[in-house]
């Protein structure tokens, strides 16, 4: 199998973030947040635009495999998320 060479792209960057997204939600459920109030959370007060970006990235992504709810400004680890979740503390 070939190895690909990630040096030129953030993919491991962007799976880590996602990684810490999921897991502040999952840790904050039942709370629902904002976008801003996670990225406060995770990146500090005053963070810097990339900083914000890979968050909103990381919430898009997770979103968009059904991971993470984006309803009403606020945000949810989904049902499929709390499951794996739950099966992982096992």
């Amino acid at each position: 199998m070939e190895e690909t060479d990630d040096s030129w792209t953030t993919k491991a960057q962007d799976a880590a973030t996602e990684s810490a997204v999921l897991r502040q939600l999952l840790d904050l459920h039942p709370s629902r947040v904002t976008s801003a109030e996670l990225i406060r959370e995770l990146a500090g007060e005053t963070p810097e635009f990339a900083q914000r970006d890979a968050i909103d990235r990381a919430i898009r992504d997770l979103a968009g495999t059904g991971l993470v709810h984006r309803g009403d400004e606020l945000l949810t680890p989904t049902r499929a998320a709390l499951r794996f979740n739950e099966l992982l503390n096992r």
